[in-house]
């Protein structure tokens, strides 16, 4: 697979050629069918801008699919490091998704009930038991309908994560890292819960829950009424 260096603003030298080349072959062996490897240097041009030094971005092309991932860092090596992980992941996952498809073959029905389902997991009913239930030899059971749940077009799916304690900064790469919009933490600074999500442009913006605010709000409520 070709990969190809450019660069605005800034110099590929070639230590650095050889130090992405290097790690880039790992991609190359999780991604077999990729067909070109974009690598984009730029040093930023606001010499006041809060993060120095500049950005690397990685883009993977394939048939049909382009992976990608960037980030900014006090230089072009630390940059690198950080969307190589990122494009490592996101290959790493391409990957387990294609040996996953691929490893799931379908059963033609007429073969899976010659060998007994054997291939599919399904145990088939005793024919006599299928007999005496159509015959009514054997008592059906009734669905309980008072026990039945109002159907609703909304589907609420939960899930549970161990809460993790880090910075706002790490929470943001943890984000870009699973290729979420949003990515839920434990603030370590002020030990409560928070959420980074994307905004707009390259920016990110912070949400937390403030107790003290709500209790006071409540109080005020209270005392209204």
């Amino acid at each position: 697979m070709e990969i190809t260096f450019g660069a605005k603003g800034a110099d590929i030298t070639d230590r650095f050629r050889a130090y992405a080349e290097e790690k880039l072959a790992k991609v190359t062996q999780l991604l077999p069918r990729a067909t070109a490897l974009d690598v984009k240097l730029t040093r930023h041009a606001d010499a006041h801008s809060a993060i120095a030094g500049g950005r690397v971005e990685i883009t993977v092309h394939g048939p049909g699919s382009i992976i990608r991932a960037e980030s900014d860092g006090p230089d072009k090596y630390m940059a690198f490091d950080s969307a190589y992980h990122r494009i490592m992941e996101r290959a790493r996952r391409a990957h387990d998704k294609r040996h996953d498809h691929s490893a799931r073959k379908r059963t033609p029905l007429r073969e899976a009930a010659a060998n007994g389902f054997e291939q599919v997991a399904i145990t088939p009913a005793d024919p006599a038991v299928v007999e005496a239930v159509a015959t009514g030899s054997v008592p059906t059971i009734e669905p309980d309908r008072e026990q039945e749940h109002e159907w609703s077009p909304v589907v609420i799916r939960e899930k549970r994560f161990p809460a993790k304690r880090m910075g706002v900064r790490e929470a943001v790469d943890q984000m870009e890292l699973v290729g979420h919009p949003f990515y839920l933490f434990v603030d370590e600074a002020s030990g409560e819960c928070a959420v980074v999500y994307r905004r707009k442009g390259w920016s990110y913006g912070v949400i937390s829950l403030d107790e003290e605010q709500a209790e006071s709000a409540a109080s005020a409520e209270r005392a209204a009424s």
